[in-house]
């Protein structure tokens, strides 16, 4: 039987997590303020390089710039955006099932695939079944600068161009609301899409459109991995405030039903006492 010491100690353990987690809750909840402000603030300038380029490739349509031909595919990269820390409900496991799912559909080896790692949890994952790293970000700040993810985007769109892989995929968690987000695939290269993007306006190119196009085409596939890990900052925050305020809420519950064992077992004490005391004085009549 629990002794009431147990139960008590067991409520005050149980009542310090709950601070813990509600303090946590309120720290994820700021930071996802932020990251929100920065997910939203990027759309615009997204959409507007997007045009940009829709409206140059669809000018050069004959340039044959590697970033949009299509090869022959022998090898695949797979960009996956995680978190660095645990704590977050389902935001990993989902973006890693979804990927691993699609890995296993569209290969029968692991040779064909190289995996870029932004964030510790996906570069564990993947390294531990066995999959080959090429590149990897770890440590991503809460807020991260595109200065702080240009050198890995970098690297990520150079193997494209360098025949390390022949098409790359994209794979972060795209966020909704603070209770809401998916997982998102997105064919990064070779960009294919890019005809729907072009709007009706008129530009006039200098030097040409070839060498926009150049410099253009790999500032852009970079822009869309940092917008992926902008939303994914998003999504990840909200995760970690909606699990922190599901522990919260669970410790409560966990507490109201050890304080009810509790009052129960010592109301039992003190009746078994009450009854000693009867039985005692009855013995001595």
């Amino acid at each position: 039987m629990v002794s009431l010491r147990d139960i008590e100690n067991r409520i005050k353990s149980t009542k310090k997590t709950s601070q813990i987690t509600k303090a946590m809750q309120m720290v994820s909840a700021s930071k996802l303020n932020r990251a929100e402000q920065n997910a939203k603030a990027f759309v615009p300038y997204m959409e507007k390089i997007q045009e940009v380029v829709g409206a140059i490739a669809s000018a050069t349509s004959d340039s044959g710039h590697p970033m949009l031909v299509n090869r022959p595919v022998k090898k695949t990269g797979y960009i996956v955006v995680s978190s660095d820390r645990g704590l977050v409900g389902g935001y990993n496991a989902n973006i890693f099932r979804a990927a691993r799912r699609a890995i296993e559909q569209r290969h029968t080896s692991k040779d064909e695939v190289k995996i870029v790692a932004i964030g510790r949890k996906g570069y564990e994952y993947f390294n531990r079944l066995g999959y080959e790293i090429v590149e990897r970000q770890l440590g991503v700040s809460d807020h991260p600068s595109f200065e702080e993810i240009k050198s890995i985007a970098n690297r990520a769109v150079g193997m494209f161009t360098e025949g390390v892989y022949d098409e790359v995929y994209l794979y972060y968690n795209h966020y909704i609301s603070a209770i809401s987000h998916e997982v998102t695939e997105k064919k990064l290269l070779p960009l294919t899409d890019l005809s729907s993007a072009s709007a009706m306006t008129s530009y006039e190119f200098e030097p040409s459109a070839e060498v926009i196009l150049e410099t253009l085409l790999p500032q852009y596939a970079e822009s869309l991995i940092y917008g992926a890990v902008l939303d994914g900052k998003a999504s990840e925050h909200a995760s970690s405030m909606t699990a922190m305020k599901t522990a919260t809420d669970n410790a409560g519950e966990l507490i109201d039903s050890l304080s009810l064992q509790f009052n129960r077992a010592r109301q039992a004490a003190i009746t078994q006492e009450i009854t000693e005391i009867v039985g005692g004085v009855a013995a001595l009549e």
